[in-house]
């Protein structure tokens, strides 16, 4: 047919970098969406994330949503497993998270 490709073959993904400013603004963000005591710190991984390409056209922030909730039966399996099953409610907060801090960020 004609057609041709440029083709290059990368193993792995770069680190996930989150961009200090930004992060800490989301953050205040989040711990006015859903309290201060609701957004913890966590120790730093080694995984890989395609995220981390957004990162090194545009400063990113990277963070996660607790998922599981101790209160509801067969919530707190970490991911990636075969028995996960997310707390729904969580959904709506995610979201939420998200919406607020385009909002904010746009400076609305």
């Amino acid at each position: 047919m004609g057609g041709e490709v440029d083709f290059r073959l990368v193993k792995g993904s770069p680190p996930v970098v989150n961009d200090p400013e930004l992060t800490a603004r989301l953050r205040a963000v989040a711990e006015e969406f859903v309290g201060k005591e609701n957004v913890v710190e966590m120790d730093i991984r080694m995984g890989a994330e395609d995220f981390a390409y957004y990162g090194q056209v545009m400063p990113a922030c990277f963070y996660r949503l607790g998922t599981g909730n101790s209160a509801k039966a067969g919530t707190t399996s970490g991911l990636h497993r075969a028995e996960f099953d997310i707390d729904e409610d969580a959904l709506a907060i995610g979201a939420g998270v998200m919406a607020w801090s385009a909002i904010k960020e746009l400076g609305a």
